[in-house]
């Protein structure tokens, strides 16, 4: 249930198209649905903005369709992440409406189609080889409603590439930058535009970059002031991290 549903029910019993018994069975999706392995949390988009999502790894097939069947049935959209392809594969058996988005990683069951929401969000990658991380992020995003302006190989070994767009830059309300190598393009970013700049590092990179670790670094220590850094590799909290700056805006 997300926020919007939860005010329909509050409007209808206040009009009186639902009594208190009426709106207090609509409400109990609120509650925590407990399915022995889990505990899915049905109140995450009212207080938060968005809804609890499921992580893939480590997680059985069979243990995702309980997952994703529970949050149907309290009338929830429901996204995966890091989910492999065998898994997705046997999922869309089942929720054959389910969008599926191998270079994301993500796999999405709409019990309804999502709330179109207002903010201008840019998802920028350094290189093509960032593209699943990028792809992470923009559909993440995409899910709850936002749509992202994706921006792509516009890294720093050709800076005119990433200056060509600065005026679609310049008009975003938050930017998130992905980056591996030395992951440089986000202080580039900060020092170019006044919107919050939310840097995802890679694990992509030669021998140095330590799996991500040397643009994670690079990023923590980056000259442009305030840019907000998450995990490497980990679009999707880049994409969260957006959204909660969107909903206080």
């Amino acid at each position: 249930m997300d926020s919007q549903q939860l005010n329909d029910i509050l409007q209808r019993l206040a009009a009186g198209e639902l009594d208190v018994a009426a709106a207090a069975k609509a409400l109990s999706g609120l509650e925590t649905a407990d399915l022995g392995f889990a505990q899915i949390d049905h109140q995450r988009a009212v207080r938060c903005g968005f809804s609890e999502v499921v992580y893939g790894v480590s997680k059985s097939a069979d243990q995702i369709a309980a997952i994703i069947r529970n949050f149907l049935e309290h009338a929830s959209n429901v996204l995966v992440t890091r989910l492999d392809d065998t898994a997705a594969t046997a999922l869309a058996a089942e929720f054959p409406q389910a969008v599926h988005v191998p270079t994301a990683g993500l796999f999405a069951v709409f019990h309804h189609q999502p709330e179109k929401r207002h903010g201008r969000v840019a998802v920028l990658s350094a290189g093509t080889s960032d593209g699943a991380v990028a792809d992470e992020a923009s559909e993440t995003l995409r899910f709850f409603g936002f749509e992202p302006r994706c921006i792509s190989d516009v890294g720093v070994a050709g800076l005119h590439r990433l200056l060509a767009r600065l005026d679609e830059l310049a008009d975003c309300q938050v930017i998130i930058a992905v980056a591996g190598m030395e992951g440089a393009l986000p202080s580039v970013v900060g020092g170019l535009v006044r919107a919050p700049v939310i840097a995802v590092p890679t694990s992509i990179g030669y021998g140095t970059s330590y799996d991500g670790i040397t643009a994670l670094l690079a990023m923590l220590n980056s000259c442009a002031s305030g840019v907000t850094v998450t995990n490497i590799d980990n679009g999707f909290g880049a994409a969260c991290a957006a959204i909660r700056i969107l909903n206080a805006i």
